[in-house]
């Protein structure tokens, strides 16, 4: 019989966010893997907890997630915690949940205290849709093309930063996304948690003259979907009806629907798209 893998939430500053279930679930597993276990020592101490812990982190994230698997495989339980929050958000707790389908392991999640979700509700921001970006890359290219992606979103962006980044990264927020409305999310659930709605160029402004202090979560306000459409309008104004269909058919659509995405685009009937395609064939025909 395998053991289970518990991904086990603890808390992201306040130690009263700690579940009961948690709490349960760490003292009665065989092992806990924790991303460091000098700061989660701290916090089993507190929760009176004695299991036994090995290390499991970005650099081993690999090799360990192997011999976890054995030691589920062999009837233990293990759960996995991160330094605070939810396990397998931005840390190498992925791995392990990827390891444990491939071997047929149950996974359990004990959920918890979260930052992305944290900030998300309190944030005044609009929340039904919303993309989670974690911490942008460092790597000059790849944060271009990333951050050109955003420039395209419409749904609402979270992203983590720390303290020594947050100014650089509010400087290439400004140059990629304009103007959009972000609240500013700092020390989620600790003494000085504070959340401020302001904008990009704003938030810039603040930490260009004061020094920033503590975890950051921005909550950016997505692309207005008006804005796309606008922008949309303009660059079909600019082709013919029949041209309009031709650029959807490159981008691999049928004719059908090609000229049904046109009619929609134009707000006009497909019998009139359809008219202005046939023409184009006749004339096309003639001069044959």
């Amino acid at each position: 019989m395998t053991g289970t893998l518990y991904l086990v939430a603890t808390p992201i500053g306040n130690l009263e966010d700690m579940t009961y279930r948690a709490v349960r679930i760490l003292s009665e597993v065989d092992e806990i893997a924790a991303e460091d276990t000098r700061n989660s020592r701290k916090l089993l101490n507190h929760f009176d907890i004695h299991t036994p812990m090995t290390s499991y982190h970005e650099f081993n994230r690999f090799d360990k997630a192997k011999v976890l698997v054995g030691h589920m495989l062999e009837g233990k339980n293990v759960a996995v915690i991160t330094d605070a929050g939810t396990p397998g958000i931005s840390d190498p707790g992925e791995v392990l949940v990827q390891e444990c389908y491939q071997a047929g392991i149950p996974v359990v999640p004990v959920p918890g205290a979260c930052a992305a979700v944290n900030a998300l509700v309190a944030s005044g921001q609009g929340t039904r849709r919303f993309s989670f970006e974690a911490f942008l890359p460092r790597e000059k290219k790849e944060r271009q093309r990333l951050l050109e992606e955003l420039g395209r979103e419409t749904r609402t962006m979270v992203i983590y930063e720390a303290p020594h980044h947050l100014k650089a990264t509010l400087e290439d927020l400004v140059q990629t996304l304009g103007d959009r409305q972000v609240t500013l999310c700092k020390e989620l659930t600790k003494k000085h948690e504070s959340f401020r709605m302001t904008t990009l160029t704003k938030a810039l402004a603040l930490y260009t003259e004061e020094e920033p202090k503590g975890e950051y979560v921005l909550v950016i306000a997505g692309r207005p979907e008006e804005e796309i459409r606008e922008e949309a309008r303009q660059e079909w104004a600019e082709l013919s009806v029949v041209e309009h269909v031709e650029r959807y058919m490159e981008q691999g659509l049928s004719e059908k629907d090609a000229m049904k995405a046109v009619a929609k685009d134009r707000e006009i009937s497909k019998s009139e798209v359809y008219r202005e395609v046939v023409d184009r064939k006749n004339q096309n025909k003639g001069k044959m």
